[in-house]
C-alpha cells in the first residue's frame, strides 16, 4: 500500500451548532479516527531505528459542485474538531470504566490519536508518524463535468 484516499461527502456534513450535531460528520470522523489510529500504531510499533515508510492520506472532499457542500478548508476544520470529540468521548468512556489513560495497554501513547490524547487534534500531528494528511476538494460528477484534477495531482505527486 502506498497511500490512502478517504472520500467524504462534503454536502452531507455541516458544522451546525447545538443539538446532536451532524450524524454524517460524526460517522466520517469516527471511521477516519480509527484509520489514523491504525496508521499511528503501525508507525510506533516498529522496533528498529528506521522510520516506517511514508503513508500519505488524501481526504477527498466530494460534491463541491453542490451549493450545500462545505469548502475543503471547512471540511478539514470540521473533521479535526469532530475527531477531537471522538477521541475525548472514547477517553471518557475508558475513564468512566475505571481504566485510566495511563492504565490501558501499559499506558503507551500510541493508543491515543495525536499528541497522547491531549488537547485538540489536528492533522499536522500525523506528520510525526510519517502520515501526511491533505484535504482537497472536487467532485466526481456534476452539471459542468467532473472536477478531480487536484486529486489526480495529489496522486501523481504523493504515490
Amino acid at each position: 500500500m502506498k497511500g490512502i484516499i478517504f472520500l467524504i461527502d462534503a454536502a452531507n456534513i455541516s458544522t451546525g451548532t447545538g443539538g446532536l450535531g451532524n450524524e454524517g460528520l460524526r460517522e466520517a470522523a469516527e471511521y477516519l479516527h480509527d484509520v489514523l489510529l491504525l496508521l499511528q500504531q503501525r508507525a510506533t510499533a516498529i522496533k528498529t531505528s528506521m522510520a516506517p515508510k511514508e503513508m500519505p492520506l488524501l481526504i477527498a472532499a466530494n460534491k463541491l459542485d453542490l451549493f450545500t457542500a462545505l469548502p475543503a478548508a471547512l471540511v478539514k476544520t470540521a473533521l479535526e474538531l469532530e475527531i477531537t470529540n471522538v477521541r475525548n468521548s472514547r477517553a471518557k468512556g475508558l475513564l468512566d470504566s475505571g481504566i485510566g489513560i495511563g492504565d490501558a495497554d501499559g499506558g503507551e501513547e500510541r493508543d491515543w490519536l495525536g499528541d497522547g490524547g491531549d488537547g485538540n487534534f489536528n492533522f499536522s500531528q500525523m506528520e510525526e508518524v510519517n502520515v501526511p494528511v491533505t484535504v482537497l476538494g472536487g467532485n466526481v460528477l456534476g452539471a459542468d463535468d467532473a472536477d478531480v484534477a487536484r486529486w489526480w495531482d495529489w496522486i501523481g505527486s504523493s504515490l
